[in-house]
């Protein structure tokens, strides 16, 4: 198996450049707003000065958010696209994929999810109850906890791994994904802390760095492909041993990227024990539901990943790389937005201002579905191009590999909106201090979608998987708005509802002129080279995006409105 390259070390120097000028050029924004009463709309250009109607703010802040989190998702699938060349989706790629996902899940679920949902109400309450240095001192007290609590999970897993190891004899495939796994299961200790630090950032208004964060990861990552896999051996299943440790060191670069702007909020660590501490206590019994509650499609992923696992590794590869193309429209707004909201519902709860409570989550669902239902319809509809412009390179990802691939994504698509609309009204229970009921929820989806993946797997492979994840978040997302208007009395979602048919209608033609488009394409054109490439995926993207923009702003869908007006303040001098 031939030994692979090490590549593109100018774009990693000029990626790395541009996250130093990103990094000083939002952190001075951040303190500008700080000393502001008007607020600007700028995301790197400057924009007309005005009362931001809340929103603007909503949209500015999470925007922000999302800045960085394009960016880093945008990263993200430029490190896939790395791995794509350098592993294929054989049985080597689908052994790494599935030893991942186990210490990836403490990143998805408490960088994304659990830690910062539980944290974020109880440090901002502590810092209008009892002042900055309880506020620091409770901080230091989480993280203290989870040393202790992440340090002992992880010595008993990577004993237990060891010892399974020495005493049975496993199949090639498995044995490579628990080897893998005893050598990155420590990051799990290392996401915790990063969580814990981009909790605290939030809370003090800091939105763009604790997001750009996940960035190092990827340049870290992508580094040890290309600058250590070739050192690692002659064969694939040598050289992905510099995946893992890139996993380490990412961990590591994660959170060290957080630390300049905590000190500058005055943040030092010292040792508090967590032993009988009130603020760890509160943090873990919200901790504990919500970790569940909040990130139902994560664990989604893990457990029907297992059984894909189980009948054939090489279906967890071609899974995930459905999922990566998915998450880039789902990370880069519905997880900002969620993440923005968290922040502002708690402190509508605090004062038990409900009507505002619910105008909030109201805007922030229709600027959610309005932006992921046209990302939801590209995918499905251009799934084909999409994997084959982005991993069809190289002798180990092929044109078998790219139909493995986008079939998945055309099965997990559709669940785009209800993936990400889980995200945000379980923030929604979070802020009402209520992380119980997501989690009896996701109980309840996570067996169904067990039920549905095991059912659907072997006849459809990857699709299968896609199927039960989309048809799962259907139901969670359904039964969380049930239980939400319960828990409130009632919801007033009827603007939001009343532009879900315009929306559907410009939705599905968008898609026609999507597919039409691409179908031109291929039968002029086709892909033989990379700009018949491009041009597959943008020309038909671009097309159906203006066709959907046109008519929800035809039909008068507020959030359209509400884009085009933030979109043309962005441009303005």
């Amino acid at each position: 198996m031939p030994v692979f390259n090490c590549q593109l070390p100018i774009e990693i120097i000029l990626v790395l450049v541009l996250i130093l000028i990103l990094n000083f050029k939002f952190e001075k924004e951040d303190e500008d707003d700080d000393e502001e009463d008007s607020a600007t709309l700028d995301f790197g250009l400057r924009a007309l000065d005005f009362n931001l109607r809340p929103v603007s703010k909503m949209l500015k802040a999470s925007g922000a958010m999302a800045a960085a989190t394009l960016f880093s998702r945008v990263l993200g699938m430029v490190r896939v696209m790395v791995y794509a060349r350098f592993m294929g989706d054989g049985w080597v790629a689908g052994a790494f994929t599935f030893a991942f996902q186990i210490p990836n899940l403490f990143r998805r679920l408490l960088g994304e999810g659990a830690l910062t949902a539980a944290f974020i109400p109880i440090f901002k309450e502590k810092e209008k109850t009892h002042g900055e240095t309880e506020m620091w001192r409770a901080a230091n007290a989480v993280i203290s906890g989870l040393v202790i609590t992440a340090s002992v999970i992880i010595g008993v897993a990577m004993l237990g791994i060891s010892l399974v190891l020495a005493v049975h004899q496993f199949a090639e495939s498995t044995e490579l994904m628990l080897r893998l796994l005893r050598v990155m299961f420590p990051y799990m200790l290392l996401v915790c802390i990063a969580a814990a630090l981009m909790g605290m950032l939030n809370a003090r208004g800091h939105f763009f760095i604790p997001a750009m964060g996940a960035t190092m990861l990827n340049v870290v990552m992508i580094a040890s492909v290309l600058f250590l896999a070739p050192h690692m051996g002659t064969h694939l299943h040598e050289q992905i041993f510099a995946l893992a440790f890139g996993v380490l060191a990412a961990g590591v670069a994660q959170a060290a990227f957080q630390m300049p702007t905590l000190w500058r909020e005055g943040f030092r660590y010292r040792w508090v024990s967590p032993w009988q501490n009130e603020t760890v206590r509160l943090v873990v019994t919200r901790m504990i539901p919500g970790t569940i509650g909040v990130a139902a499609f994560q664990l989604n992923v893990l457990l029907v990943q297992g059984l894909a696992f189980w009948v054939n590794p090489q279906i967890n590869a071609s899974f995930e790389y459905a999922v990566r193309l998915m998450e880039l429209p789902q990370g880069m707004f519905g997880i900002s937005l969620a993440t923005y909201l968290l922040t502002t519902l708690s402190s509508l709860a605090l004062e038990k201002n409900y009507p505002e409570f619910r105008a909030t989550l109201r805007h922030g669902l229709s600027s959610l579905i309005f932006v992921n239902l046209i990302a939801a319809v590209l995918l499905v509809v251009l799934a084909e191009p999409i994997v084959r412009l982005l991993f069809e390179h190289g002798d180990r990802f092929t044109a078998a590999s790219t139909a493995r691939a986008s079939f998945a994504l055309v099965c997990l698509a559709p669940g785009l909106v209800a993936f990400s609309t889980v995200n945000v009204l379980a923030r929604a229970f979070f802020a009402l201090g209520d992380t119980k009921t997501p989690m009896k929820i996701s109980l309840a989806c996570l067996t169904l979608n067990l039920l549905l993946a095991a059912a659907l797997v072997v006849p459809l492979k990857q699709g299968g998987l896609g199927i039960a994840n989309t048809i799962t978040s259907v139901c969670n997302a359904g039964l969380l708005i049930f239980a939400l208007r319960k828990k409130l009395g009632r919801l007033e979602m009827a603007p939001l509802r009343a532009t879900f048919l315009p929306l559907a209608v410009a939705g599905l033609l968008g898609g026609l002129m999507a597919w039409q488009g691409w179908q031109l394409w291929e039968s002029t054109l086709g892909h033989a080279t990379l700009t018949l490439k491009i041009g597959a995926v943008f020309v038909p993207a671009i097309t159906a995006g203006l066709v959907y923009g046109i008519l929800a702003l035809t039909f008068k869908v507020p959030a359209a409105k509400e884009m085009l007006g933030f979109a043309l303040a962005r441009f303005k001098r």
